[in-house]
């Protein structure tokens, strides 16, 4: 497993950086993301796992149960 991280600019970068990312790879984007009609309907089905940066205990509790599931699964 391994993790790539990429500091976009803008909401959209993220839909371009779906063509440059490996197989099986999955973004993880700030929850905002989630309600900006069509590109967040496009996100969530997508499977990308969304963040609450406001809420750091529920942001850390989010990426830490995506690591556990890796590590388990041997995934990526």
């Amino acid at each position: 497993p391994y993790v790539i991280v990429c500091n976009h600019q803008a909401s959209l970068d993220l839909m371009g950086m779906v063509e440059v990312i490996p197989d099986r790879c999955v973004p993880i984007a700030k929850k905002e993301i989630m309600y900006m009609g069509t590109v967040g309907w496009a996100c969530w089905l997508s499977g990308i796992i969304f963040i609450d940066r406001h809420k750091r205990e529920d942001a850390i509790n989010v990426i830490s149960h995506t690591a556990r599931i890796m590590r388990r699964e041997n995934v990526r």
